[in-house]
Formats: C-alpha cells, sequence, structure tokens
C-alpha cells in the first residue's frame, strides 16, 4: 500500500510544484550558524572524535550561533555522559543531497580518526523528489565511501524528519513529501543494516511551535538539543532499536 501511494505521489507532481514554490518565495533562505566548527572539549582519555555530516541541519542553519546546533550539542551531552573528551567537527553544506556529499564533500575531509560519525541527509533528496533507485544508490555509495575511509567508525544515520510536523509545509505538500519521506526512510535504513550503519529511530517532533526556527522548516536552539538528546543512545551503543 505504501508503494502505492508512493507511485501516486509522480500524480501529484505538479501540486508538489506548485505548492512548493509558494513555500520557496515565503520563505527566507537562512544561512549557516555563526561560530566554530572544530571544537575540542576537555575529559578523560581515549577522545571521542564526533564528525557530524550532511546538509544544512549539520550546519546549524537557523540558529544563530554554531554552540547551539547538533554538532555542538551532541559532543556536550557525550561529554557529560561518558566523561571522555571529545573533539567534535561540524561538516554542514545548505541544499546538499546524499549525491553531494558523496561526491564533492566526502573526497575533500581529511581522513582525521574519527571515532562517530553522525549522518543529517536524506531531506533534500526527499524534497527535491529524487526517485527511490537514485537515493539507494547515492545514499548506499555514500556509506560504502565512509566505510572505506573510516572503516573503525560507528556510522550512525539520523532519518528524514516528518513533512507533516514543519509548520511552512501546506499540508498537501506536507503529506506528498511524507509518504515519500517513508519510502526513503525504509530504504535507507535497509542499506544501513547492509552496509555497516546504524539507522537511528525517527526524530519525534512534540511541538513543532517550540522546535522549528522562524522559517518552519530548519531547528530552533531547542530543536537541535531534542535532536542531539534524541541521537545520542545510538551515537554511544545504548540504543534499544535502529527501527523508524
Amino acid at each position: 500500500m505504501q508503494r502505492l501511494l508512493a507511485f501516486l505521489t509522480w500524480l501529484a507532481f505538479p501540486v508538489y510544484i506548485w505548492q512548493g514554490l509558494g513555500v520557496r518565495r515565503r520563505t527566507t533562505r537562512m544561512l549557516p550558524a555563526r561560530g566554530p566548527v572544530l571544537h575540542e572539549i576537555a575529559g578523560r582519555s581515549p577522545a571521542v572524535a564526533l564528525l557530524v555530516l550532511g546538509d544544512s541541519s549539520a550546519a546549524s542553519v537557523g540558529i544563530e550561533q554554531s554552540e547551539y546546533g547538533l554538532a555542538a550539542q551532541l559532543a556536550g551531552l557525550i561529554a557529560e555522559r561518558a566523561g571522555s573528551a571529545v573533539r567534535w567537527r561540524a561538516a554542514g553544506f545548505n541544499s546538499a543531497t546524499s549525491g553531494q556529499i558523496r561526491d564533492y564533500v566526502l573526497p575533500n575531509l581529511s581522513a582525521d580518526p574519527w571515532t562517530h560519525i553522525v549522518l543529517a541527509i536524506g531531506t533534500n533528496d526527499t524534497k527535491n523528489f529524487h526517485s527511490l533507485p537514485r537515493f539507494k544508490k547515492e545514499f548506499g555509495g555514500l556509506l560504502y565511501a565512509l566505510r572505506a575511509k573510516w572503516p573503525e567508525a560507528r556510522v550512525v544515520w539520523s532519518p528524514v524528519l516528518e513533512f507533516t510536523r514543519a509548520p511552512a509545509m501546506p499540508p498537501l505538500l506536507g503529506r506528498i513529501l511524507e509518504i515519500r519521506a517513508g519510502e526513503m526512510n525504509r530504504m535507507g535504513v535497509r542499506l544501513c543494516n547492509e552496509r555497516g550503519a546504524i539507522a537511528a529511530a525517527r526524530l519525534p517532533i512534540t511541538d513543532p511551535e517550540a522546535g522549528f526556527a522562524s522559517d518552519g522548516f530548519h531547528a530552533s536552539q531547542a530543536g537541535y538539543r531534542a535532536w542531539a538528546e534524541h541521537l545520542l543512545d545510538f551515537v554511544l551503543g545504548d540504543e534499544k532499536s535502529n527501527l523508524t
């Protein structure tokens, strides 16, 4: 049934174009947060080396200062929980898709010895109406590349968030994209299981008003905090399930 719904979204493509252009016109394009994208937190050895890689969420778009973004808040939580020193980097890029991270970002990242890698990717693949075979090839290729470059790192993917909960989304457009997100997430979980990564559970959005930035699409400071808290167990290996 879900696959049939996903197929039917192609019939709704004109609605997607029409409402999507309206959202783009109404929405202010936000810039990445100011502040450091590399930092260290003191603590016990051995240190945790955390790389948060992906799209605008990894770049903390939606807030003013990077210290309140996903990478910084997750690093702080890891330091508190484990008592370890944490060295972290946020490598996020506005509008990036899985294929762009695979082809243009990953080859240009130095091979620092990251012990934990968090992937915040897939939203733009969904929003740009990429097909499932294309996502399989590009996201799957990204996982292969990460495993080849950092074979001992724990790689955690955060699935695509609920489009219907984003305040910027008109109901029909949100529903169309949510159906496609469901298919992307199912494929993403499958690829993670096959290729040595961990698929985190989907982030539950309980308070959209507080969790989203002024553009109604990116996370707010509180939203990034909730996201970091949600991912902590998956990053440290204390998760109970990897199913969305």
